[in-house]
């Protein structure tokens, strides 16, 4: 087994940024001119902000104009949530927390909803509280989850919310570069989308939203963004945003490889262990996403054994400040804290090779090995 530095299967938290990329934004930076500016350094910027609105329009089928630049995925959701004036919001139990804690601190009725065992949307409880709130609610669902990459019936959810007259927003950011997404396919009204995931620069993301639909925005100042964002736009991480669209179609076109790799993963840790639990396998997944179990042994521990070993993974969501708590994505799915605190997620991406996936495999063989070895040995001392 090699070891030729260390693995990084860590992508649904952020992938790392392309080499293309960061000479983009390190370029956009040497711009001296504000793109409000009327001046020609100012349209100098303003072009570059206008062309990767088109680059990440043509990634995720919206048209420039529905497209508003915010700091990130949690701005956007933030901005869709609190913007839309709906009195009930209506989310499944599975969002990310930047939709779930957002949703009860504005919400006058909040509705959650519940997912089968493989964490897919109940759609008789939509049409439950689509009764019961109609043109009142926003419902907001995400295209595909973080921690276990199942993928929602986006479209089908929009169609039926559309019957009651609910808005509808989805949080998309785990999906572009990973599968087609089109946000005018999905029939939503906005949909949340950030640059990290797919090779981008942190702390740059984008709400679009229908044209037509009025929002009240999140951020007021000078009238920026179509007056939806209000501030200095952030020059250097929209153009390394478009940058980063522009190159994710070569991801989708390795997306079948990908999963080839993610699903031999799965197969050769369930050679090792029987027991390995891997959440959502029977529903639609992203290609690069795996959550799965090391049977008995504390999600924290395998990321810290591991993380010794050289290969970084995570146990959920990377946005809760460094804390290893139960998942409340694996609750929903019926999972005891037992087996969903057993967990770790591990995500591929575009540098990803089959040598790192045989160093994880050999890695956490290790680790299991270890700790078995080690709480054998205990419970043969206790006996004696």
């Amino acid at each position: 087994m090699s070891d030729s530095g260390p693995i990084y299967l860590d992508y649904n938290a952020t992938a790392p940024i392309k080499p293309h990329v960061v000479e983009a934004v390190a370029e956009a930076m040497l711009l001296a001119g504000n793109p409000s500016s009327v001046h020609g350094f100012g349209r100098d910027v303003r072009k570059r902000i206008e062309d990767a609105r088109e680059q990440i329009g043509a990634l995720v089928d919206c048209t420039p104009a529905e497209l508003v630049f915010t700091a990130g995925g949690t701005e956007a959701n933030n901005t869709a949530l609190r913007g839309a004036g709906r009195r009930a919001l209506i989310v499944s139990a599975i969002e990310h927390p930047a939709i779930l804690r957002t949703a009860e601190a504005v919400a006058d009725e909040l509705v959650v909803l519940p997912v089968d065992g493989d964490g897919v949307l109940s759609m008789t409880a939509l049409d439950a509280a689509l009764a019961a709130h109609g043109s009142e609610a926003l419902v907001s669902v995400m295209l595909a989850n973080n921690e276990t990459g199942v993928i929602q019936p986006v479209a089908e959810i929009a169609s039926r919310a559309k019957v009651a007259g609910a808005l509808v927003h989805c949080d998309a950011v785990q999906a572009p570069g990973r599968i087609p997404v089109s946000f005018a396919g999905l029939g939503v009204d906005m949909m949340s989308v950030a640059a990290h995931k797919f090779a981008g620069p942190k702390g740059i993301g984008a709400l679009i939203v229908r044209a037509g639909l009025d929002i009240a925005p999140l951020i007021t100042g000078g009238g920026q963004e179509r007056g939806l964002r209000g501030g200095t736009e952030n020059a250097a991480g929209i153009v390394g945003f478009g940058a980063a669209a522009a190159l994710a179609r070569d991801d989708l076109a390795r997306a079948g490889e990908i999963a080839a790799l993610r699903d031999r993963l799965e197969a050769r840790l369930r050679e090792t262990e029987p027991d390995v639990v891997i959440f959502s396998e029977g529903a639609s997944r992203l290609p690069n996403t795996s959550c799965l179990t090391m049977p008995g042994v504390q999600s924290e521990t395998q990321v810290m054994g591991l993380d010794l070993a050289g290969v970084a993974v995570s146990a959920g969501s990377a946005c809760s400040s460094g804390k290893v708590e139960p998942s409340h994505v694996l609750r929903a799915l019926g999972a005891p804290d037992a087996v969903g605190g057993c967990a770790i997620r591990v995500s591929l991406g575009w540098a990803t090779t089959e040598d790192e996936v045989e160093r994880f495999l050999g890695a956490w063989r290790a680790l299991y090995a270890g700790l078995t070895n080690r709480w054998k040995a205990g419970v043969s001392a206790a006996a004696g």
